[in-house]
């Protein structure tokens, strides 16, 4: 009896079925899951979306952003309130120099006693730094002598490696800064743990977020607001947060 002949064919269909099926284990690793495109807001990273819309907390449009990774939490849990104010932020005392080369300290020196606005800009910015100055020359102006008497506007330099007491002093001349807005760097460490205690570190300089936090030291009350928005709605804004009352135990102090 003769031995039956298996076509050439047959074989190496047979060959390629056996390959197919001993690999199959391994597709997950051979072929990545697609990246998923998420739209996030740049001043509420927890703020996503599958598809374009607007941020509900505060209006911007959502950036798109492949598979949307989370920034870097600060180092304390800030959370948004229904009221829109801030629970959880501590502003620390980090050492910092002015725009003048005075060595300060953030909280004693320039927030503590006081109702402030602080943006997060960069002297070399070609963006959104040059137009964040401009609202806040805007907010100068509108709160005329208040500024440096009971609000300070306080600008903080997301690129301190770069952003020496000269650069500033020039970039704050340009927009015809006054005594009551002062424009700090420092030891880049330090300034980068400042931000993120803040809630407003990011790892590429290029990639801050036009936020405005504004707060009254002695109330305990912080909220964010879109640093572009009108020069009148951040007065509001910033006389509000002057008009709450002192916290608990810090009346008498």
């Amino acid at each position: 009896m003769k031995a039956r002949q298996f076509p050439g064919r047959l074989i190496c269909s047979a060959i390629v079925a056996m390959a197919l099926l001993l690999s199959a284990g391994h597709a997950d690793a051979s072929f990545p899951a697609p990246q998923t495109t998420q739209y996030v807001c740049p001043m509420h990273p927890d703020v996503r979306s599958k598809s374009p819309a607007k941020c509900p907390k505060c209006g911007m449009d959502l950036r798109e952003s492949a598979d949307a990774p989370a920034p870097p939490a600060p180092a304390a849990a800030i959370a948004t309130k229904k009221d829109g104010s801030l629970e959880g932020l501590r502003i620390p005392d980090t050492p910092v120099y002015d725009q003048d080369g005075r060595k300060l300290r953030f909280n004693t020196d320039l927030v503590k006693g006081k109702t402030v606005a602080i943006n997060f800009i960069f002297t070399t910015c070609t963006t959104i730094c040059p137009p964040l100055a401009a609202t806040f020359a805007r907010v100068q102006k509108d709160l005329g002598d208040r500024v440096g008497r009971d609000v300070v506007l306080i600008s903080v330099s997301v690129d301190p490696a770069i952003d020496v007491p000269e650069r500033m002093k020039s970039f704050l001349a340009k927009f015809g800064a006054r005594p009551g807005w002062t424009f700090v760097s420092g030891n880049k460490p330090e300034i980068d743990e400042l931000l993120r205690q803040l809630g407003a570190y990011v790892s590429d300089k290029n990639d801050h977020t036009p936020m405005i936090l504004i707060g009254n030291e002695p109330a305990d009350y912080w909220t964010r607001a879109y640093g572009l928005a009108p020069a009148g709605k951040l007065v509001k804004l910033i006389e509000e947060a002057a008009a709450k009352p002192a916290a608990a135990g810090v009346q008498n102090q």
